[in-house]
């Protein structure tokens, strides 16, 4: 009988919590527009190609959440790919499907420049993981497959996790 006072209230509670779902937007039946960014050549390496373009479409990128992580499937690369953490736990995963050659680059440009944001781990398509990382990448890649980048907080730095950013992929 006490197990069962105490079991109540805990299905109930668990019952009634709620979980966000956030869409892509969407005008007139119309995907969203290509986008285009333009980035500088940083003073210590990585470079990312001016003008990366993305067609955010569906057939393109696709968004699920589950809980605390944001999934984006890229069918190919060059890329750029813009979200928003509204949650000091969330996590992006970029999975790049098919991914075909040799070298990775990325750089994560926040709306906030103290936004605490990096590229935490890469999963490579033997089933390894490589990382930390910091807000830029440049990885050798030695198989072809699905690759995995996994971006969130920074456990090492503090600062701001909420905010919008973007992720430029080549």
């Amino acid at each position: 009988m006490k197990k069962l006072l105490f079991l109540i209230p805990l299905i109930v509670f668990s019952c009634s919590r709620k979980k966000e779902v956030s869409e892509i937007p969407v005008k007139n039946n119309q995907p969203q527009s290509v986008q285009e960014k333009t980035e500088e050549k940083p003073a210590d390496g990585v470079q990312i190609s001016k003008d990366v373009k993305s067609a955010e479409t569906p057939q393109d990128i696709s968004r699920i959440t589950e809980g605390d992580k944001i999934i984006r499937t890229v069918n190919r690369i060059p890329a750029a790919i813009s979200d928003e953490f509204t949650d000091d736990r969330q996590q992006l995963i970029i999975k790049i499907k098919d991914f075909d050659r040799q070298n990775i680059s990325g750089k994560i440009t926040p709306e906030n420049p103290q936004m605490n944001i990096r590229f935490n781990q890469i999963k490579l398509p033997d089933g390894s993981y490589d990382g930390p990382f910091g807000k830029e990448l440049m990885y050798k890649s030695r198989e072809m497959g699905e690759v995995w980048l996994m971006i969130g907080k920074s456990n090492m730095a503090s600062g701001e996790t909420k905010g919008k950013f973007t992720v430029a992929l080549q």
